[in-house]
């Protein structure tokens, strides 16, 4: 980078940085909520729940469907938008 290119540039050091940080929250923000672990954890939960007499058969398949709906549209995410990648499940 040239002197001028550094100077010029300069005052926008601090907009960059903080489109940096926005970039990197919104990274860390995906990979949260596109994290298949918690939501086999509740079905694991949920199964849990109907075999100790928690729930009755009619809640615990509108329970799982809601969880098997949320892992779908989790693999397609990791699917991409081309519709292939790793982790690709049955469909």
């Amino acid at each position: 980078m040239g002197l001028l290119t550094g100077l010029l540039g300069a005052p926008l050091a601090p907009v960059r940085a903080a489109v940096w940080v926005a970039q990197q929250l919104e990274e860390q923000a995906a990979r949260v909520y596109y994290d298949p672990a918690p939501v086999r954890a509740a079905l694991a939960d949920l199964d849990r729940r109907l075999r100790a007499g928690e729930i009755d058969e009619a809640e615990f398949e509108r329970l799982e469907a809601e969880l098997l709906d949320r892992l779908d549209e989790i693999a397609a995410f990791h699917r991409g938008p081309s519709g292939a990648g790793e982790g690709e499940d049955h469909e």
